[in-house]
C-alpha cells in the first residue's frame, strides 16, 4: 500500500486535481473529509489499487486501524444506466438479508463533488481470488474440483432466492428480461463501433430471431464467474463472498450459467479475453458440462437452450469490451499497456467462438447447438 499520491491517479488535493487533463480516481482531501463524517476510521490513509476489472475501480484503504474497500466507476462520461454505483450498494445489502456471502456495506455516497462520482465503501474480506495461478493451499486434486463445484453450488443458491416479494422484487422487471438484453447491447454497439465486426450483426440478428423461453425469475448477477469469487484463506475451497455486482438484476437464470460456462477456461478451448481464470485449463477441473450437469440437478432446469445463453455471454462481453477498446483508443485508459491493446485481435477471437456456439457463420449451420 502507499501513502504518496501518484498525481495522476490519485492526488492530495482539489487544486490539483483541477490541473489535470483526466479526472484523478481519489482525491484525498475530500476522501478524508467523507470518511471523517461517516466514521470510517481516523488519520492519514493509505490506499491500493486492487482487483481485475475493466470497468469499475475498486481500492483497499487503511486508515488507522480500520481495513475497507472502496468501489468507484470509471473517469466520467459515463454512458447511461451503467456503473450505478449506488443500485450496485443496494442489491448487495438485499442479496445478503437473503443469506448470500457478500461484504457488508459500511457506506454509500452519492454526492459527486467528493470524487466525481457516486462510490461505495465495503468491508474488507480476507480470502483467495483464483484467476491464472493457484493459491498453494488449493493445489490438491480434491481443491480442484471443488474451486468450480462450490461455484455452481453458490449459483444454484444465489438463483434459488424468492424474487417475487421483499426489498430484490424492485431490482429489475424479469418479464422480457433476454428481449430487451439483445436489444439494449444492439443499441450499445451503435454507440461504441469504431471498426466493422460482421460477427455482431450476425450474431445479434440470430439472438433476436431464436430467443427462448425464460424458465422463471431469479437474481441474475451478470458477471458470475471463478474469478468473481472470494474463497476462505484455510481449508477446503469455500466461497466467503460474491463480487462485483454491477450488472445485477431480476432476470432469466440461465444467463448467468450461460455466462459461467462459455468463459470457463477448457484445455482444448480457444482463449479470448473473458478467460479470466485460465487456471481451470490445468488437468484435475470438472469438464464444462460436469458443471452444467451439476447446475441442472441443483435446479431441476431443462438446459436445452444453453448453446443460446453461451452466445449472448460472449456477444455482449464483445459489445462490452470494444467499448473498452474504444476508451483506450480515446486516451482514456492511459495506464492500460495489455488488456485494451490485447482487444484489437481479442474481440474478433472471442466472435468466433460465439459463432461456434450458436452455430452460424459454418455451412449448414443455423440453429444453434454449440461446443463443448
Amino acid at each position: 500500500m502507499t501513502t504518496v499520491p501518484d498525481g495522476v491517479e490519485v492526488v492530495a488535493t482539489a487544486a490539483e486535481a483541477e490541473r489535470l487533463p483526466l479526472p484523478p480516481f481519489l482525491v484525498l482531501e475530500r476522501l478524508v473529509a467523507y470518511l471523517d463524517g461517516v466514521g470510517l476510521g481516523t488519520g492519514p490513509l493509505d490506499w491500493q489499487r486492487i482487483g481485475e476489472g475493466q470497468s469499475n475501480v475498486t481500492y483497499l484503504i487503511r486508515r488507522g486501524d480500520a481495513r475497507f474497500v472502496l468501489r468507484r466507476g470509471p473517469r466520467p462520461p459515463l454512458p447511461k444506466s451503467t456503473h450505478d454505483m449506488v443500485r450496485e450498494a443496494r442489491i448487495q445489502t438485499a442479496v445478503a438479508e437473503a443469506g448470500v456471502p457478500v461484504p457488508r456495506i459500511l457506506a454509500i455516497c452519492e454526492d459527486e463533488s467528493v470524487l466525481g462520482v457516486p462510490f461505495y465503501l465495503m468491508e474488507f474480506v480476507e480470502g483467495e481470488v483464483v484467476t491464472d495461478e493457484l493459491p498453494a493451499i488449493f493445489r490438491s486434486d480434491a481443491a480442484r474440483q471443488a474451486i468450480p463445484s462450490a461455484a455452481i453450488d453458490m449459483l444454484v443458491r444465489l438463483h434459488g432466492i424468492d424474487v417475487t416479494s421483499g426489498p430484490l422484487a424492485s431490482f429489475g422487471r424479469p418479464e422480457g428480461y433476454l428481449t430487451r438484453q439483445v436489444q439494449r447491447f444492439s443499441t450499445l454497439w451503435q454507440q461504441s463501433m469504431r471498426r466493422e465486426l460482421p460477427a455482431i450483426g450476425l450474431l445479434g440478428d440470430w439472438l433476436a430471431a431464436n430467443v427462448p423461453e425464460s424458465p422463471r425469475a431469479a437474481v441474475v448477477h451478470g458477471d458470475y464467474r471463478i474469478g468473481n469469487l472470494m474463497f476462505a484463506p484455510e481449508g477446503s475451497p469455500r466461497i466467503v463472498a460474491i463480487l462485483d455486482w454491477e450488472m445485477a438484476t431480476l432476470g432469466d437464470p440461465l444467463a448467468d450459467l450461460g455466462y459461467f460456462a462459455a468463459t470457463y477456461a477448457v484445455p482444448d478451448g480457444v482463449p479470448t479475453p473473458m478467460e479470466l481464470t485460465s487456471v481451470t485449463r490445468e488437468p484435475g477441473f470438472p469438464s464444462r458440462d460436469e458443471l452444467v450437469e451439476r447446475y441442472r440437478e441443483g435446479t431441476g432446469l431443462q438446459l436445452a437452450a444453453l448453446p443460446w445463453y453461451e452466445t449472448l455471454a460472449l456477444w455482449k462481453a464483445a459489445i462490452f469490451c470494444e467499448a473498452i477498446y474504444t476508451r483506450w483508443l480515446d486516451g482514456e485508459r492511459p495506464d492500460d499497456t495489455t488488456f485494451g491493446p490485447m482487444l484489437a485481435e481479442g474481440i474478433p477471437a472471442m466472435l468466433e467462438v460465439a459463432k461456434s456456439f450458436a452455430g452460424v457463420g459454418t455451412p449448414g449451420a443455423g440453429t444453434g447447438g454449440g461446443t463443448r
